[in-house]
């Protein structure tokens, strides 16, 4: 019997990422080191998903906070750092959730101590929302460093190097926009 750790995709394997079937991915003009260096980008990717989902586990859990928490926290630091007034509409409109979901959100990051709601400068039939002090310095503390040790990965490459791997993260945006069966609603 074949382990877990044992099925796992190697790059230097006959297991592929893929299957090498020309109606997905035609290979017949790469070598085999080329398709071993191809399989190499798609397990570093692989590795870096997971660290990356297992950060934002962790931030979450550290803050007491889920997804769409998370979600709404960031859009309103970011906001606040520009000037920017939040109503609850915005807030459902980048979380993507429904004017009673967004109200439950709200009431629960009120209550605990992450939001507050103030009045709106220019319109007094509505309110705006806003990160709490405390909040906003432990996201800083926490995600903001996070930011920091990936933007240091990116600095310490060359210049030439930098523009391959926007154009591979393009590439790879572009590649990853649902199509088919996966557009349907």
């Amino acid at each position: 019997m074949v382990s877990t750790a044992e099925r796992r995709i190697r790059p230097d394997s006959d297991l592929n990422y893929f299957l090498n079937d020309p109606e997905f991915s035609d290979r017949s003009h790469l070598s085999r080191a080329e398709i071993t260096q191809c399989n190499s980008i798609m397990e570093a990717l692989r590795r870096w998903r997971e660290a990356d989902r297992a950060l934002s586990e962790a931030s979450r859990r550290y803050m007491h906070l889920n997804d769409s928490d998370m979600r709404a926290i960031r859009m309103l630091i970011h906001a606040q750092k520009q000037g920017w007034v939040v109503t609850p509409k915005d807030i459902a409109s980048e979380v993507g959730i429904s004017s009673a979901s967004t109200t439950k959100l709200i009431d629960r990051l009120v209550a605990a101590g992450h939001l507050i709601r103030a009045p709106h400068p220019k319109d007094q039939r509505t309110i705006c929302i806003e990160v709490t002090p405390e909040t906003a310095q432990a996201a800083r503390e926490t995600i903001g460093r996070q930011h920091a040790r990936r933007f240091d990965a990116a600095a310490a490459m060359s210049s030439d190097e930098r523009e391959v791997v926007v154009r591979f993260l393009t590439a790879l945006t572009e590649a990853d926009q649902p199509q088919g069966d996966l557009t349907v609603q």
